[in-house]
């Protein structure tokens, strides 16, 4: 089990964190809840096995099962029907979460070719940040013999609380290579 960053988190982060803010209470310093893990399979419409596959992927990425996201509405111009499989979405906590951020960092985003880092303004109100990822070839748990097809994800981290200037510099602070 990796706490790494967590115990980063504890010892560096929370302080310098306070430190820059003023914040004179380390419980009102923004927490990582979970990070949500989504990807949407806009060919399950036509292949039901493409929405497996990339459940499969994602297991492989996350260490974690995936959910299947089902359709709620039904749309003719996309000949989708309610209940057809769209997509699945993990959502770590703990230890896999802090893993799995570690890995994102140092092991899969180095490997994007001409990686200039992530934009800053994906940022909600209530700190929470969502980013997006073109294809999951770029995680070293995947291999590219048995990928049919390249997939995008999104993956959100939330926080319990803050500004996003707060969080900004949590994420910043856990090694998030933000572009200059």
């Amino acid at each position: 089990m990796n706490t790494r960053l967590l115990e980063k988190y504890r010892k560096e982060i929370i302080p310098a964190v306070q430190e820059k803010f003023g914040i004179k209470n380390a419980m009102a310093v923004p927490c990582l809840e979970k990070i949500v893990v989504n990807m949407g399979v806009g060919e399950a419409v036509n292949d039901v096995k493409a929405v497996e596959s990339a459940a499969m992927d994602l297991a492989m990425i996350t260490g974690q099962k995936p959910i299947m996201r089902k359709a709620r509405i039904a749309i003719s111009n996309f000949k989708l029907k309610i209940g057809v499989p769209v997509g699945c979405k993990v959502t770590l906590r703990k230890a896999k979460m802090y893993e799995f951020m570690d890995r994102l960092f140092n092991a899969a985003l180095p490997r994007i070719r001409d990686f200039n880092g992530i934009p800053k303004k994906a940022f909600d109100k209530e700190g929470n940040f969502t980013m997006g990822l073109r294809e999951q070839t770029i995680f070293p748990e995947v291999e590219l013999d048995k990928i049919h097809h390249a997939q995008g994800m999104d993956i959100t981290f939330v926080f319990n609380h803050g500004p996003k200037e707060h969080t900004f510099e949590v994420l910043r602070l856990f090694g998030m290579p933000f572009s200059k």
